[in-house]
């Protein structure tokens, strides 16, 4: 073989897209920066430790590890800034009140993490911290939006979720006490129906429905928080979740031309504890951008904090908006 061909996945920028890679990045950090967002720029490579910090076994996964010669310590290379961010909040800057903050920089993982993608993304990205309610959410959501906007993408399909919904759930079922959270996550996260009737079969009726109904909660944001509110327990932890996707709603729905809520949608379900989102776009088969409140990360550091933010692949980000059809003129 030859010395010179790179790994699976792995590949070079070449000028013309480099060119139009770096634009991009360029108009959405002066976009961030107009809206408060400070910049920041975390090292590659971090103690394996504090890199996995609070994000669980998935970005483990997905994280290469190499042996420090100077420590001796177990490095990690990093596959996600978002956690890396949460530290210079927590533990560097510890300001007061809100802080905002974005980033832009590679990340390599040891697979990819969808079709024909590579393992070295070019991520940027916005996080705010110490808003608690969904104020916060509504904000970045809104910076996400306005962002793809200002890079010109067009015809934008929102989806909605909330983790939860399914940790309410799962409370008050007893199924995290009982041992059996894993395999029916696993069954949830499928929307396989047949699955779930069977782990539910011996809990109380009104806990079982409510899970199984979960999977088929998903549609039109209306019709979806219509049926949510019928079939499950007003308990204030769902009500309260309910709630904060009714505002998203409000806030993302102008925005968009299309919405949907998905409350059997796990993403991140072992690192996000609130409103989660995802953007699509026509000829796009994966998100092109995804984002939610991931509270508490920062603990570890020293410094609980609310936390809210939204991730981009500027490659991904740059083919979309070449691909995507001429603004027809205005009149």
């Amino acid at each position: 073989m030859r010395n010179w061909i790179l790994p699976e996945h792995i590949d070079d920028v070449l000028p013309a897209e480099a060119e139009r890679v770096e634009a991009l990045r360029r108009l959405l950090l002066d976009h961030f920066r107009a809206r408060g967002y400070r910049l920041v720029q975390p090292p590659l490579v971090e103690h394996l430790d504090s890199l996995l910090t609070g994000t669980g076994r998935d970005l483990d996964l997905q994280t290469f590890k190499v042996l420090d010669p100077l420590s001796g310590r177990l490095l990690g290379v990093r596959a996600d800034i978002t956690p890396q961010v949460a530290r210079i909040d927590a533990h560097l800057l510890n300001e007061p009140g809100l802080t905002r903050l974005c980033y832009a920089g590679s990340v390599l993982r040891t697979v990819p993490t969808g079709l024909a993608q590579t393992r070295e993304v070019l991520q940027i990205g916005a996080e705010l911290y110490g808003e608690p309610g969904i104020a916060g959410d509504r904000e970045v959501l809104t910076l996400l939006l306005s962002s793809l906007a200002a890079a010109g993408v067009r015809g934008l399909h929102l989806d909605l979720g909330h983790v939860g919904v399914y940790r309410a759930l799962a409370a008050g079922s007893g199924v995290t006490a009982n041992g059996e959270d894993t395999e029916l996550f696993a069954a949830l996260s499928a929307k396989d129906l047949p699955t779930v009737t069977q782990l539910t079969a011996r809990l109380p009726a009104a806990w079982r429905d409510a899970l199984a109904a979960l999977p088929t909660l998903y549609g039109p944001a209306a019709e979806v928080l219509d049926r949510a509110r019928e079939r499950l327990p007003d308990t204030p932890p769902i009500r309260n979740a309910l709630a904060a996707l009714a505002a998203m709603v409000d806030t993302g729905g102008p925005l968009v031309d299309a919405l949907h809520i998905d409350l059997a949608d796990l993403t991140g379900y072992h690192y996000q504890n609130g409103v989660i989102f995802s953007v699509f776009t026509a000829g796009e088969s994966n998100a092109i951008g995804n984002g939610g409140r991931y509270d508490g990360i920062g603990k570890a550091f020293g410094r609980a904090r609310p936390a809210t933010g939204f991730t981009l692949d500027l490659r991904q980000l740059a083919g979309v908006v070449m691909r995507a059809p001429p603004a027809p003129p205005h009149t």
